[in-house]
């Protein structure tokens, strides 16, 4: 495996296996177990169920993205990192509607 691909995946794990939970579990995000975000990015990075758009293998999905959508992958990871909840909420939405699920109810207001 080459080094830019290696440098990826780690940056990718880092993320979505702990950065962004961490995040969504302290800031009350849509998200935040280490799978939930991982879904939200990949069907966002793939545009579409991963499951149904990358081939079935062995291994995490993550592992087995063809070199563009990694990039996307780490790319759109970044990018909720900077972002946070708003944007979240919005790729998960996308992501539970590709799904043909209907999208979280956001918390209440305190005081409400």
């Amino acid at each position: 495996m080459d080094d830019d691909r290696e440098a990826l995946l780690a940056r990718y794990r880092e993320l979505v296996l702990h950065e962004l939970p961490r995040r969504g579990r302290d800031e009350g995000w849509a998200v935040s177990v280490d799978h939930c975000v991982g879904r939200v990015v990949l069907d966002n990075a793939l545009e579409g169920p991963w499951r149904e758009v990358l081939p079935p293998g062995r291994g995490p999905a993550y592992a087995r993205l063809p070199p563009p959508a990694l990039t996307r992958a780490v790319a759109l990871a970044e990018q909720m990192e900077a972002e946070g909840a708003d944007l979240v909420a919005e790729l998960d939405a996308r992501s539970l509607a590709w799904r043909g699920k209907a999208p979280k109810r956001p918390p209440a207001a305190p005081g409400a």
